[in-house]
């Protein structure tokens, strides 16, 4: 966590908008939301007074010291919105493919790619992953090869700008048809792809010759479960 986050953290906290920040403090909006996404950071007067409104410490504040941390008795609040809820100026809506699954399973075959709700995400939190706003998409992960990590159900986010295989992380790739999500090996043969429940799910291996049936869709950088 920076400064920006802690900002975040606590002003949600305690319920405030970046708007009721701002004017406590004597700023623009914009300048809230630039502290938050880690662009710039409030000094001097504008630190302190920023303090004073979240009810914390300027030391807890500034480097996250945890002998200053605020003492909260309540969890931070959800925020309802639907589809007619006015955007953060830090936020961005991300595409979420309700028809569309990515198969943690023997694979789901891909259907039209039609989207429907959108999730939101912070600007900071896809430009700190390293994805373009118009290459992040979300979609549901199905069936039990990669629990525990992502059990039926999770819902993952995958930057579609990123393709090229780095060894180890989980990907969303599109083999004959079928729509998978695992974890993705270079081999001088070919390209394995891991599950995590390997038990139930051995190692594929995507051989040269196969390799036109095969494609990476995407990196996943992020992922949600329901418990």
């Amino acid at each position: 966590m920076n400064i920006g986050t802690r900002i975040r953290q606590r002003r949600q906290e305690l319920n405030l908008t970046q708007a009721a920040l701002a004017k406590v403090v004597g700023v623009s909006r914009v300048s809230v939301t630039q502290w938050e996404s880690g662009e710039t950071s409030p000094k001097g007067s504008n630190l302190v007074a920023v303090s004073a409104k979240l009810q914390c410490d300027t030391a807890w504040l500034v480097n996250g010291d945890k002998s200053k941390a605020p003492k909260s008795s309540k969890l931070m609040p959800i925020s309802a919105w639907d589809n007619n809820t006015t955007l953060d100026a830090d936020e961005v809506e991300v595409p979420f493919f309700s028809e569309v699954e990515l198969s943690a399973g023997s694979g789901t075959y891909a259907v039209n790619e039609n989207p429907g709700p959108k999730l939101r995400f912070a600007k900071s939190t896809l430009r700190k992953s390293g994805v373009p706003e118009a290459s992040a998409a979300c979609v549901r992960v199905s069936g039990n090869s990669m629990e525990p990590v992502l059990p039926d159900g999770a819902t993952v986010g995958i930057n579609t700008a990123d393709t090229q295989i780095a060894d180890g992380k989980m990907y969303a790739v599109e083999y004959h048809g079928m729509l998978l999500v695992k974890r993705l090996f270079r081999q001088p043969e070919g390209i394995e792809l891991h599950s995590f429940n390997r038990e139930e799910h051995p190692t594929r291996m995507i051989t040269k010759d196969d390799m036109e049936q095969f494609r990476v869709l995407g990196r996943v950088f992020w992922y949600s479960v329901l418990i």
